[in-house]
């Protein structure tokens, strides 16, 4: 009886969430035919349905939640916190243990000229931030004509208007009515999809930097105020510059002294074996974003990192800085990042990133790559991304992108192992703690699904 009642409490919940719950990136007449599914709890690297399935969460959420589920000192701190200042704000010269404690221990965390953070609640509030501080920068310098701020194909930055627009996603930016202005977008660093017949990986790295300083030099250098780029495009389809990429790019900033943001709301936080992507790849940045993996997705925190000049331009004016959130800096939610980071310390993440889960998650994709239907396997840090194609020689794509990658995903859910599809490319970033046993699971069922979707589009691949 229990059981029947719980059946239809959740199938309650179906009907109630089709009709009054708007979901994000989501095309509601389907969703609303089929019904959500209902995800009631999560332990370690696991996810539970209403349904009791079990299943090994290889997106952390949404790129998130770093240090698994369930995790009871998170919840206590979040506890304790609540009940001595559950909420104040900072605007009115007000400031409280968690903000400050919690700024301190970034900046000790982050490069040496990064010493002030400011604070939102998610990645898209952290971009706009960071293009308004920006462009402020500027004018404060007595330059306001620099405010193109250069991105990339493809990039993620958010879904607000001008986040979005920063971004260089043509479905984003089908509904901003119209983009913003003041962006430029060139090609990503997408060896798989951009390289030529013959390239080497590291000629292609810096071809598609040097793209950049042809489209400074066509702007004209003092018109453009820097350049955004995540470490590794995540929600692009985790594209992973060469090793060449990089370095150029940080000579040509350099060169027209423009400012680099380096978008890591993804990378942040351990994912690249290293606290934040900037540190992997050796690249100095004015501005970092974070979000997400700040808190482990137990609450919502994000915030910047400034540099020294930057905070130096506006401690010379003596006037505001019109910008700002009611949670910026929400005492509960840096209590929660502040044990985060104890936990993430004291477990050694960061270092078992590079001495385990990257080797590990490296070693299980590259068995999948001369799997009929894969292109390319690659991965770096706790990033990984399976190509699927219709025609591994030529590099030829299946017809409507997208189409097989749902197939796949559908798959993927229904075998026990989350793979996002980025239109036809499985994209994962599974939680820091995952253990071999974890990759042995996942190995299975990722055989498993793209067999399954072999048999879907057989008739479509080249022999």
């Amino acid at each position: 009886m229990a059981q029947e009642s719980a059946s239809q409490q959740f199938a309650q919940l179906k009907d109630l969430d089709a009709l009054h719950h708007l979901h994000p990136f989501t095309t509601h007449s389907s969703l609303r035919s089929g019904g959500a599914r209902v995800i009631v709890r999560g332990e370690g690297p696991y996810i539970y349905d209403s349904e009791g399935k079990r299943v090994l969460d290889g997106m952390s959420g949404l790129w998130t939640t770093a240090v698994g589920y369930g995790r009871e000192e998170l919840a206590k701190a979040a506890y304790d916190q609540m009940l001595e200042l559950p909420f104040y704000n900072t605007f009115f010269r007000t400031t409280h243990p968690p903000v400050v404690e919690l700024s301190r221990k970034l900046a000790e965390m982050a490069q040496a000229p990064l010493n002030n953070i400011f604070y939102g609640s998610s990645g898209s509030e952290s971009n706009d931030t960071a293009i308004r501080l920006i462009r402020h920068y500027w004018a404060l310098k007595g330059e306001p004509k620099r405010r193109i701020i250069i991105s990339r194909k493809n990039a993620y930055h958010g879904s607000t208007i001008a986040a979005g627009s920063m971004g260089g996603m043509s479905h984003v930016h089908a509904h901003s009515y119209p983009v913003y202005d003041g962006f430029r977008h060139i090609m990503d660093p997408y060896w798989y999809g951009e390289g030529e017949d013959g390239e080497s990986l590291e000629d292609f790295g810096l071809r598609a930097a040097r793209v950049l300083e042809d489209e400074i030099l066509a702007i004209g250098p003092e018109n453009v105020a820097a350049f955004a780029g995540e470490p590794v495009q995540g929600a692009g389809g985790v594209k992973i510059a060469p090793k060449t990429y990089w370095p150029e790019i940080q000579r040509i900033v350099d060169k027209y002294g423009i400012l680099l943001l380096a978008d890591e709301v993804i990378t942040g936080f351990g994912r690249m074996g290293t606290w934040f992507g900037s540190d992997y790849y050796d690249i100095r940045p004015d501005i970092i974003t974070f979000a997400k993996a700040a808190t482990s997705g137990y609450m919502p925190l994000s915030g910047i990192f400034v540099h020294d000049k930057i905070v130096d331009a506006l401690m010379a004016h003596n006037d505001d800085f019109n910008h700002g959130y009611t949670f910026s800096g929400h005492p509960v939610a840096c209590a929660v990042a502040l044990k985060n980071i104890e936990i993430m310390e004291r477990e050694r993440l960061v270092e078992r990133v590079n001495e385990f889960a990257a080797p590990a998650l490296a070693k299980m994709l590259a068995k999948f790559k001369d799997h009929p239907l894969v292109g390319e396997v690659r991965s770096v840090g706790m990033l990984g991304a399976i190509e699927l194609v219709a025609d591994k020689r030529k590099r030829r794509r299946f017809a409507e992108p997208g189409r097989v990658g749902l197939m796949c995903r559908n798959h993927f859910f229904q075998n026990g192992f989350i793979m996002r599809a980025v239109y036809d490319t499985m994209v994962t970033a599974p939680p820091l703690i995952c253990t071999q046993a974890h990759f042995d699971e996942a190995e299975a069922v990722i055989r498993k699904s793209l067999d399954q979707t072999l048999n879907d589009v057989a008739g479509e691949i080249a022999a």
